[in-house]
């Protein structure tokens, strides 16, 4: 089965920790809920209680992306991420995953400046090239843009609910223009077709990394 939000959740949490406050890592279980229902850098927020957390973090350790690090008690065992060592990831891709982990689909811009607390990149190039692995190896898919953006966005692959959700979203609508006279010879609609032909190809790119990422996580036996 494929990773569910709340072990999407849990994992991207755990790589900004280790990261971010590494004298508080690995995490207890307390923690780890606190870092999974903290308000800021989070997207959505949620409000995950011990059980679901205790859940999660015993599915990731299944598909060895974590571990039990230390324990004197049910109460204090903490817990750690074994991702990199699992995927082969370097400093620059596990950061970028855990930012898309705990944000969201996110434009190169926006990545560049959220990814700055896990590893600093040296310039938009670094990140483009980090960004162009991680596809490569099918952890990653560009997305299309949002109306007024300049950028696409790309979104983690991890989880198929990631870009289910992105491709089922409904653009948003654009503001409506300023009213005009009607033409004295009404004009022929526009056919959507060539909406439909780039949706279709994204479906199928998507199709295409999702059998890549499949074949790659039976290679290495998660």
């Amino acid at each position: 089965m494929e990773p569910d939000a709340v072990e999407i959740r849990v994992l991207g949490c755990l790589i900004e920790k280790q990261r971010t406050t590494p004298d508080v890592y690995p995490l207890t279980l307390n923690a780890l809920r606190l870092a999974c229902n903290q308000s800021t850098n989070r997207d959505p927020v949620v409000e995950y209680d011990d059980n679901v957390i205790r859940s999660a973090i015993e599915r990731l350790v299944q598909r060895k992306w974590a571990t039990l690090a230390s324990w004197a008690n049910r109460r204090s065992m903490k817990y750690r991420h074994t991702l990199d060592g699992a995927l082969g990831l370097d400093d620059g891709e596990i950061s970028v995953l855990a930012v898309l982990m705990l944000r969201g689909p996110q434009t190169p811009g926006e990545l560049k400046t959220r990814a700055e607390r896990l590893h600093s990149f040296g310039d938009m190039d670094e990140l483009t090239g980090t960004l162009g692995r991680l596809i490569g190896r099918g952890l990653v898919a560009r997305m299309g843009r949002r109306p007024g953006q300049r950028e696409e966005r790309y979104a983690h692959l991890l989880s198929e609910d990631e870009a289910d959700a992105e491709t089922a979203a409904p653009a948003a609508p654009e503001a409506p223009a300023a009213a005009e006279p009607a033409p004295a010879t009404p004009e022929p609609a526009v056919p959507p077709a060539a909406g439909n032909e780039r949706i279709e190809r994204i479906e199928r790119q998507l199709a295409e990394l999702r059998a890549e990422i499949k074949a790659l996580r039976e290679e290495l036996g998660t």
